[in-house]
């Protein structure tokens, strides 16, 4: 046990056996103080509520919490670095939660946010929620008033229902009330966030737990060891042979990676499958890097091309879900005749939830990959060059159109030109990861930075939602240890901005890297009516969010040129030094809501 503590349990009197209190005498409590008792009896050893939490993450391999301490819970996050347990302690709570989502996605292990009650749990379940979308393992853990003050709502400090509030935002919800429970609920939540499709995992611990103590050797045989939370889920010969045969009659197969795949890390055998097949693939954002962007059966470049064109598709950690139009309509070129899908899950129930899947493979990505491996022998027949050259062509075509683009100088910058200097920065350390959000920030970072490492980008994901940047660069460089460049919008950067503390803090070899141009999507909207106040889309003009950085200590630049912006950010990867580069933008740059115009109801309706 990391620690315990003694008492005197003979020292107990009659008087105090007897003393009133809210619940029933204790009978046996009274025979003992009756009983003689030797002058010289050895103290007990106990443990207590902080000390179980604490033993029982470490029993699971589990090293780092991120969180923000307060009531009831700061003691915790102090007596959990003295145990050597790493604490990073973040501004914000949504921020801690999404840095345990994307320590979830880096490392198979369910990252721990630990908030405090009421609005600190409230501000962390965003990041729980998101994580469970994305299916990302964490387990975000709260303090709380006690039960039978919540339930009889007698207005104690920061009341609420957590518990309640938790469970239709996330895989599973757990209480422990009693001390001998915890190493139990903790065993519960790292299995539920871990088995099957991951998920995130909502653990309350109320603020009289901690205090609670037992018998130290009592307490630790009620710790558990999860053993083999994930398991394998072994795919059905007939529903591999099914695959199989399927991909062995398509004209234009199409392999598509998801960000599961990269969680997978079954990367030798994802690409043995891509290789030996010879089956063009494409990924999607968080994928890209299982095989590098450069190789030769890439179909990024041609996007459209294939998703429009192909007869035969097979997923692999990824979901019909929108950022693939469902699988139908004109991304798939639906009147053309219906396309043939292929795909892996580990979850039943996630076939045909938008078109029909006419070879389902249930079981977990890597056992999945290799059956089909497994299958591919030497007499494979590779796809008809027709489908395979009229890709190359394609993408040919636009690499080149591409190259001309990121080629240019304009000044101030654009998006492409600040993005190529990125991109030539990632290509000379493939070992960096790269975290993205923004509208267009985003758009034109995921098919202009090439990747060639998995899990070396962490964006929006599925939900497309802003604020994960500092949080997940934070994780990132924690559980890494590698380099991180923080490709931010000036407005998704605003969602986070704060945290910069925390990277100067603890100095983390970050370079947030800020595309300034002036405000949401552009700086150049007008108010209509003709008020003082600004466009509710504009920021203020030619801010220096360098000084941000420089303000906490760390290296802030402002760089107008893509010259000044190279030299900037060699310099930040080189000197592993927090940084924030304002990289200034042309503020005509951009469009309405990125690439996703058409969710915008009135800017859809103008076009």
């Amino acid at each position: 046990m990391s620690s315990v503590r003694t008492d005197k349990e003979a020292s107990t009197t009659l008087d105090d056996a007897l003393k009133p209190t809210s619940r029933a005498v204790d009978g046996d409590a009274v025979v003992r103080a009756l009983k003689p008792v030797a002058d010289d009896a050895p103290e007990a050893e106990t443990t207590d509520g902080f000390h179980l939490v604490i033993d029982a993450l470490k029993l699971n391999d589990i090293d780092t919490i991120f969180g923000l301490p307060g009531i009831p819970i700061t003691d915790l996050t102090r007596m959990a670095q003295a145990e050597g347990m790493r604490v990073i302690s973040f501004r914000h709570e949504q921020h801690a939660g999404n840095a345990a989502a994307a320590a979830g996605f880096l490392t198979q292990k369910p990252g721990i946010c630990l908030t405090v009650s009421a609005p600190g749990f409230l501000n962390g379940l965003t990041a729980l929620a998101n994580a469970t979308t994305n299916c990302f393992p964490m387990i975000l853990i709260s303090g709380s008033s006690e039960r039978e003050i919540v339930d009889l709502q007698q207005g104690d400090y920061e009341e609420m229902d957590q518990l309640a509030i938790a469970k239709p935002l996330c895989k599973a919800a757990f209480r422990v009330l009693h001390a001998e429970d915890i190493g139990v609920g903790i065993a519960r939540a790292i299995r539920s966030a871990l088995s099957g499709r991951p998920g995130g995992v909502y653990l309350d611990l109320p603020a009289k737990l901690f205090a609670q103590t037992m018998d130290a050797a009592k307490g630790k045989a009620s710790l558990i060891k999860v053993v083999d939370p994930a398991p394998r889920q072994i795919p059905a010969p007939d529903a591999v042979k099914r695959a199989l045969d399927l991909l062995k009659g398509a004209k234009k197969p199409l392999i598509l990676l998801g960000k599961g795949a990269a969680y997978a890390q079954a990367d030798a055998d994802i690409r043995a499958l891509v290789e030996k097949t010879g089956i063009p693939y494409l990924p999607m954002s968080m994928a890209k890097g299982l095989l590098p962007d450069t190789h030769v059966q890439s179909a990024a470049a041609a996007r459209s091309y294939v998703l429009q064109e192909a007869d035969v598709v097979l997923l692999i950690g990824a979901r019909l879900n929108w950022l693939l139009s469902h699988g139908k309509g004109k991304t798939w070129a639906e009147d053309k005749g219906a396309k043939q899908f292929i795909q892996i899950d580990i979850a039943p129930t996630e076939i045909d939830s938008n078109v029909a899947i006419a070879a389902p493979v249930i079981g977990d990505i890597g056992s999945c990959v290799a059956a089909l491996l497994g299958g591919i022998d030497a007499k494979w027949a590779k796809p008809p060059v027709e489908w395979t050259g009229a890709i190359a062509e394609r993408k040919d075509k636009n690499l080149s159109k591409m190259a001309v683009t990121l080629a240019a100088r304009p000044s101030p910058m654009n998006f492409h030109s600040a993005l190529s200097v990125i991109r030539d920065q990632v290509k000379a350390r493939p070992d960096a990861i790269v975290v993205n959000e923004g509208a267009n920030t985003l758009d034109f970072a995921r098919s202009i930075v090439d990747m060639y490492e998995p899990r070396k980008r962490l964006d929006v994901g599925t939900w497309g939602i802003m604020g994960i940047g500092m949080g997940f660069a934070v994780a990132a460089a924690v559980v890494t240890d590698k380099p991180v460049i923080a490709i931010e919008g000036d407005s998704a950067f605003g969602f986070s901005g704060m945290e910069v503390e925390t990277i100067c803090r603890y100095n983390l070899p970050i370079c947030i890297i800020v595309f300034n141009n002036n405000g949401v999507y552009r700086g150049t909207d007008v108010n209509a009516s003709g008020t003082a106040d600004v466009a509710p889309t504009v920021f203020v003009k030619n801010a220096r969010y360098d000084k941000l950085m420089e303000a906490f200590g760390g290296v802030g630049v402002n760089a107008t040129t893509a010259d000044e912006l190279q030299k900037a950010l060699t310099e930040a990867v080189a000197s592993r030094r927090p940084t924030l580069i304002n990289a200034v933008i042309d503020e005509t740059a951009g469009t309405e809501s990125g690439r996703i115009t058409s969710l915008n109801p009135a800017t859809a309706k103008k076009k």
